[in-house]
């Protein structure tokens, strides 16, 4: 395990384009390889998560061109029920977006596969996946009743179900959506909380029979999906933590381009924006997803509170928000985030105990945490608890720290964002 030493105080200036979208790169294989025909990815993210997806499906037979360092992803699609056996289990790393999407293919395919990742996503949950799956007729059998890796799915005849999505998860969603491809029937998920819509505009985009009124989605049994080509918008996720650093600290401009801004993935720019940050967004391009530039200024920000309702928009830069709230005046509470105790590691917790350790002010609840903000954080050493987006917090706390913050185990930023430290350093200046 590696570490990572930061050590001086800075401001955020330039331009940044982030890597390619990690949810969308995840998806792209997963599209391309059900489709009849070729489909070519720019822009792939090459960061570990994905490149396990990419490695599961071709295992399951499905023929990739992907030419490393250049972000080219082309794919032969085997067609939604020509996937081929594996020769062994599939090892997902930590990506549980590969694991729970995939449960969802399977399901409909006609051979049994087994499922295994990393000590860490082992432990996540999956019987959200798993028990709606079996009501629509798929075989699994894990631990805990099918709720922990290793996974055994045995595919097979599937039957359409009404579903509420009550967490308001996208994989979920995602997951079941899938199996609606192969299911006799239609299956309806309805979300009383939106929650992010990739895996919707994908399944128009590649010609599925699927319908959205309101906030109920239906899809409906489908033979053929058609190929798909485009470049993947820059991850949104990616570029937060260069967002968040230059609007919290004054003297920062930053320029994202190129970044994605579905509006159920940039709910993090309106909590900025609440809490003073000088934010302006252009949309260019929208397809697949909305793309275009964010322009920002830094300023000394106030605290702000972020509820339920906001949280499947934000969920995945919560952590860097936690940062921003801990070096802004007043106070500042995030409830209704539960959730973040069941990602990579228990967020909620590293990110409470990572800034107080640094000089933080900030109580942990079981759904969130209370937040007094402070001037300057202090010199530490702190965990990176395995988890990349720990671990990207941290570094950006040492824009404002006093002494030096050397942060352990940071070989996990591999997972998203491999080359996160050295864009760090080059739009970090005195």
């Amino acid at each position: 395990m590696s570490s990572a030493v930061v050590n001086r105080r800075g401001k955020i200036q330039g331009h940044f384009t982030p890597p390619g979208d990690k949810s969308i790169s995840h998806r792209a294989v997963m599209f391309g390889a059900l489709a009849e025909g070729r489909s070519t990815f720019m822009h792939f993210l090459e960061a570990e998560d994905c490149l396990h997806t990419l490695m599961a499906f071709q295992a399951l037979g499905v023929h990739a061109e992907h030419e490393a360092g250049t972000g080219k992803l082309t794919l032969q699609g085997r067609g939604l029920k020509s996937l081929t056996a594996p020769a062994k289990e599939l090892y997902l790393g930590n990506s549980g977006t590969s694991m729970r999407l995939l449960m969802g293919i399977l399901a409909g395919q006609r051979f049994e596969c087994t499922l295994t990742g990393d000590p860490s996503l082992s432990v996540r949950p999956m019987k959200r996946v798993t028990q709606p799956l079996k009501l629509m007729g798929a075989q699994i059998k894990g631990r805990d009743n099918g709720n922990y890796a290793p996974l055994l799915i045995r595919g097979g005849r599937l039957q359409g179900i009404d579903f509420d999505n009550t967490l308001a998860s996208a994989q979920v969603k995602s997951a079941l959506l899938f199996a609606g491809l192969y299911a006799e029937g239609a299956t309806r998920i309805q979300e009383p909380r939106t929650s992010r819509d990739h895996t919707e505009k994908l399944l128009k985009a590649a010609g599925a029979r699927f319908t959205q009124m309101g906030n109920v989605m239906t899809i409906e049994p489908t033979e053929t999906l058609r190929p798909l080509s485009f470049t993947i918008p820059g991850d949104f996720s990616a570029a937060a933590f260069f967002i968040a650093a230059a609007a919290m600290i004054p003297g920062s401009v930053l320029t994202v381009n190129n970044v994605g801004l579905n509006p159920l993935r940039t709910g993090m720019l309106e909590v900025l924006k609440r809490m003073g940050a000088a934010i302006e967004t252009k949309t260019g391009t929208d397809f697949p997803e909305p793309c275009g530039t964010v322009s920002v200024e830094g300023r000394r920000l106030q605290g702000t509170r972020i509820t339920a309702p906001e949280i499947p928009g934000l969920i995945d830069e919560l952590p860097v928000l936690m940062t921003v709230m801990a070096l802004s005046e007043g106070e500042s509470l995030i409830s209704g985030a539960e959730e973040l105790r069941v990602k990579e590691t228990d967020r909620i917790l590293s990110m409470v105990t990572n800034l107080n350790a640094l000089g933080g002010r900030l109580k942990e609840l079981p759904d969130g945490c209370l937040i007094q903000g402070v001037e300057n954080m202090q010199g530490g050493i702190v965990q990176s608890f395995g988890d990349h987006r720990t671990a990207m917090c941290m570094a950006i706390a040492s824009l404002v720290s006093d002494g030096e913050i050397r942060i352990e185990d940071v070989d996990c930023v591999a997972t998203s964002f491999p080359t996160f430290f050295e864009a760090f350093e080059r739009l970090r200046v005195d």
